[in-house]
């Protein structure tokens, strides 16, 4: 078909030729008489003529069919643009110039084809190492379909893969055409091509290119695989410590790492997209399965580890791990373990000796208790805790000292004014003592006493040391302040106080003087009468009144009131001597004072003897007892105007003798003393004895003898009813009488 095509076109154009010679008009069209143009594409006609200035052109297809482009005209030009150039526009096109009368008309054929893109190579899916894939190599709308000519190979294969002819798709005329080939990519396929030609081998139709190729290098992938995970330093680990986990995999592309921990009844836990995960200062919560995920873009890999997270065997000592220990007092360490459930606890020194104190273990704690401290004690003490094959040792300083009291000032007796007194500071039980520093001074003497050393005492290498010094008080000193400060400034070992201070106010003493003892308002008193005894002094400071009585059984002292004790109602038994004692610190000063208490007569008896009816010529004894205070001084008085007889006496004794009828009367006895009296009387009756007398006259005799008596007592009583005092006469004459 194309060639009787051909054929027509060169003869009409043969005689347009002629036939434009002939009227000495050329006409040219171009590009040339036979184009090839490519669908899709674009195409210009030209027609241009010479020999006119000003041609007309007209275009039209042999056949009379539509142009399909755009004539445009300029000067004697004229083009024809077809574009996009389409299967109507295969055709043989005619140019017709004209020139007044004179025409010429040329032809140009317009042959078409399609072969607009190099081969396109797609495949089914990534290159995976050991996945079967498709590869296909298409060759799109292709005209004329049928000269298309395709070869597709892999590099190195020689062509030993399948390859199957496709069709994919026709638009019109046009078509995509290929070949497909099935493969399973190996590690060495990468980096080589595939390659995919074309060719359109229209020999007659002049265009280029009538050959293409493509090529692909090929890009194979491994899904991740082999993903291994290594631990540093393990997959048991101590809490506390660290732990390194790398993860890696084979893949390509290499694959990213993501790091996760499981949790339970949850999503993962993300931790990390490094290949690294370290997780520093672990807990016993960090136990559990960590998986790492290695992925690309064609697959993933997941590996998982189990990380256990064990508690460390470890030990503590408290207090530690320096203690200062005060000798004497009681000390306690205490080891505790950790990381075992059941540790075996023991104690020792480092150098082996006895440990000297009480070991306590309870589970997962041991006690060594030390009560009290002594020099033995002083060791570098470890605590050993075994755990299966686990062992583990710590150990503490147990230094010793001995600071216990604050200083201790003593003075040698009291301070009394122009007396001189030693005092003396002491420090108590110190070790070491040769470290001990003490300074003793007198408020406001500026050290100016004289200080000397002492060591009073030690026990085994504890000492008690101290200092004195010796003045003479004076008033001024009252209200200072002795100070004694003591140091054991030991500033490799850590304990409180290192320094101890004493301070002690002094009191000066002025020895008690003007004592006074008195008793108010007399010291001689009626019995019955109020008395006060008072003491006082004049003294600094005030002193101490203690009153004492004498007594036969020995002094007994008086509740007093500031030096004031008193009597309500004297009695006899309060007379007596009385000491008041003022004493203080600086001595003391007694006094004296003799309490008189007088006591009136009282209780008074009278006795007479033989009888109160005597015969001529006997002896007539009159006893008067009484009791008084000072003693009282007794009179008889023989009631007779004429004949009054008085007589006194110490005793209270009376003696009439030889009594005759004129002693026969009433006697009155008369006690007294200077606070008071008493008195009684007494009738006395003396018979006449007769020259001659019978047996009747002597038992008349005897007979009054009994009723003279009696009526004398009559009267007496009769008498002492109407009499006042402090005795009883009766009473006295019925013991008598």
């Amino acid at each position: 078909m194309c060639g009787q095509k051909l054929g027509t076109v060169l003869a009409t154009n043969l005689l347009w030729m002629v036939f434009a010679a002939s009227e000495d008009l050329k006409i040219e069209i171009g590009p040339s008489y036979k184009i090839a143009a490519q669908i899709g594409g674009s195409a210009k006609l030209t027609c241009t003529m010479t020999g006119c200035e000003a041609p007309t052109f007209s275009w039209r297809t042999q056949i009379d069919s539509p142009l399909g482009g755009k004539t445009h005209i300029q000067g004697n030009m004229s083009t024809l643009t077809m574009d996009p150039v389409s299967f109507e526009n295969e055709h043989s096109y005619l140019c017709m110039a004209a020139c007044g009368s004179n025409k010429a008309e040329r032809g140009i054929l317009v042959e078409l084809y399609s072969f607009p893109r190099d081969p396109e190579i797609e495949m089914s899916g990534p290159l995976i190492v050991g996945s079967p894939v498709t590869v296909t190599c298409k060759v799109p709308k292709v005209y004329p379909s049928e000269r298309l000519e395709m070869e597709f190979w892999k590099e190195g294969s020689h062509h030993h893969v399948d390859l199957h002819d496709i069709e994919e798709e026709a638009q019109g005329k046009l078509e995509t055409k290929g070949v497909k080939m099935t493969f399973t990519p190996t590690i060495e396929d990468m980096g080589k091509s595939l390659i995919c030609e074309a060719k359109l081998p229209i020999d007659e139709m002049e265009f280029e290119p009538k050959e293409r190729r493509t090529t692909q290098i090929l890009q194979v992938n491994i899904i991740p695989k082999n993903t291994i995970i290594s631990i540093t330093p393990s997959n048991t680990v101590t809490e506390g410590h660290s732990v390194t986990m790398t993860c890696s995999s084979e893949g390509l592309p290499p694959p990213e790492i993501f790091w996760s921990k499981k949790r339970e009844n949850e999503d993962p836990l993300p931790l990390s997209d490094n290949a690294t995960l370290t997780i520093e200062d672990m807990k016993k919560e960090d136990s559990g399965t960590y998986m790492c995920e290695a992925k690309n873009q064609f697959g993933k890999s997941r590996k998982e580890v189990e990380v256990t997270v064990v508690k460390p065997l470890t030990v503590e000592i408290s207090p530690g791990p320096k203690i200062a220990a005060q000798i004497g007092d009681s000390l306690v360490l205490t080891c505790t373990t950790m990381g075992c459930e059941a540790p075996s606890i023991s104690w020792r020194t480092q150098i082996d000796s006895p440990t000297w104190g009480k070991a306590h273990n309870e589970r997962t704690k041991s006690t060594l208790i030390m009560n009290p401290i002594g020099l033995e004690n002083e060791h570098f003490y470890l605590c050993t805790a075994s755990c299966g094959d686990k062992k583990v040792e710590k150990g503490v300083q147990v230094e010793l000292y001995s600071f216990p009291r604050d200083p201790e000032i003593e003075i040698s007796g009291p301070l009394i004014v122009g007396s001189p007194v030693t005092v003396t500071c002491k420090v108590p039980k110190v070790y070491p003592s040769e470290r001990l520093k003490i300074e003793f001074w007198k408020e406001g003497s500026h050290h100016l006493v004289e200080l000397y050393d002492i060591v009073e005492e030690a026990e085994g290498k504890l000492e008690t040391k101290g200092v004195k010094m010796t003045f003479t008080p004076t008033m001024e000193d009252t209200g200072k302040s002795l100070i004694c400060e003591a140091k054991l400034p030991i500033d490799e070992m850590k304990f409180e106080p290192k320094e101890r201070r004493a301070t002690r106010i002094l009191q000066v003493n002025i020895p008690p003087k003007d004592t006074r003892l008195l008793a108010l308002p007399s010291d001689s008193v009626k019995e019955g009468d109020s008395v006060t005894i008072s003491c006082t002094s004049a003294d600094i400071p005030k002193s101490q009144i203690i009153l004492r009585k004498k007594t036969e059984m020995g002094d007994r002292e008086l509740e007093s009131t500031d030096g004031v004790y008193d009597i309500h109602a004297a009695q006899l038994e309060d007379a007596g001597v009385y000491e008041c004692e003022s004493k203080n610190e600086g001595g003391s000063e007694v006094r004296r004072l003799m309490l008189d208490v007088k006591v009136p007569p009282r209780n008074t008896t009278i006795s007479i003897h033989p009888s109160r009816t005597v015969l001529e010529g006997e002896n007539v004894t009159i006893t008067c007892k009484t009791f008084s205070h000072p003693p009282a001084v007794i009179v008889l008085k023989k009631v007779d105007v004429d004949n009054e007889v008085t007589m006194c006496s110490k005793d209270g004794t009376f003696t009439l003798y030889h009594v005759t009828p004129d002693d026969t009367g009433v006697y009155i006895i008369d006690v007294s003393n200077e606070v008071g009296n008493d008195s009684g009387q007494i009738e006395i009756s003396v018979m006449e004895i007769p020259k001659y007398f019978s047996p009747q006259l002597l038992a008349l005799y005897c007979l009054s003898s009994l009723v003279i008596p009696a009526a004398g007592m009559v009267i007496y009583f009769a008498r002492k009813a109407n009499h006042k005092g402090s005795y009883s006469l009766v009473d006295a004459l019925k013991s008598k009488v």
